[in-house]
């Protein structure tokens, strides 16, 4: 069944955001400004769409209750890099402000072992957009990442994660570290993916609620995440080249431990 989109109290108003977080950006392509339009705690400032673009997205437009200004598709003039692949239309608006991980992450009754990821500084935006598909794919809580050394929401991001932007929890949070024990102190087993651990993923119980920690490619996770982290793991392969893209290594995980924990 395909979640519902949050309700007002999933959304805590904060007048203070670090300037990443506070800026206003442009959506662009299909999938992403549809979910957008039809997310009623999106903020909507401007629409641009041609008119092919808003005949596919008619109904989307009438319920956002927005009124489009039409482009030439010839000359398409929303503000866009010019390799953002627009579909022929872009929503002007700002990010999204989740709660908190207390929020968001406490077990429940009816969810007594929740899965979470955290990502630490992994700001390429297709990846991060990417994870977000596979966290929503997978029930996951949320997404968790520092405000700052970590992709911000913005119209790459929400073209790769194809509309789960709108949908998965991505809250972002002072000190990764900090989170990471405050998850600790709701029971959670906090798991660092590292190519060089000499334990396994899929030789993990999964018996409690679950955090994955992934890294950036490249510098992967750093010495104080490692610290912090109750257990460090690596994926294994059939070869010797074992490094993955941070978004498979995610998807990998996530849905190792859902087979074990929720079915």
């Amino acid at each position: 069944m395909a979640r519902q989109f949050p309700s007002n109290r999933s959304f805590r108003s904060k007048r203070k955001h670090n300037d990443e977080q506070s800026s206003e950006h442009w959506l662009f392509g299909l999938h992403a400004v549809r979910d957008a339009l039809m997310n009623p705690l999106r903020k909507k400032y401007k629409l641009i769409v041609t008119p092919n673009a808003a005949l596919k997205l008619k109904d989307a437009i009438e319920f956002s209750k927005v009124t489009p200004e039409t482009a030439d598709p010839r000359k398409f003039h929303a503000p866009l890099a010019k390799e953002s692949v627009h579909q022929g239309v872009a929503l002007h608006t700002k990010p999204l402000e989740w709660g908190t991980v207390q929020e968001f992450c406490s077990p429940t009754k009816t969810d007594a072992k929740p899965i979470v990821l955290l990502l630490d500084r992994v700001s390429d935006p297709h990846n991060v957009g990417a994870i977000l598909r596979s966290a929503h794919a997978f029930g996951v809580r949320a997404v968790i990442a520092p405000k700052r050394h970590a992709a911000p929401e913005t119209g790459a991001l929400a073209k790769a994660a194809s509309g789960a932007l709108e949908q998965q929890p991505y809250i972002r949070v002072n000190n990764l570290a900090d989170a990471m024990e405050e998850l600790k102190q709701m029971g959670y087993k906090i798991y660092g993916l590292d190519a060089d651990a000499a334990s396994q993923l899929d030789e993990c119980s999964f018996q409690e609620p679950t955090a994955f920690v992934m890294g950036a490619e490249g510098p992967g996770l750093r010495e104080k995440t490692k610290d912090t982290c109750d257990s460090l793991v690596k994926i294994s392969t059939d070869n010797s080249f074992s490094s993955l893209n941070v978004s498979n290594a995610a998807a990998i995980s996530l849905h190792t431990a859902y087979i074990k924990l929720k079915i």
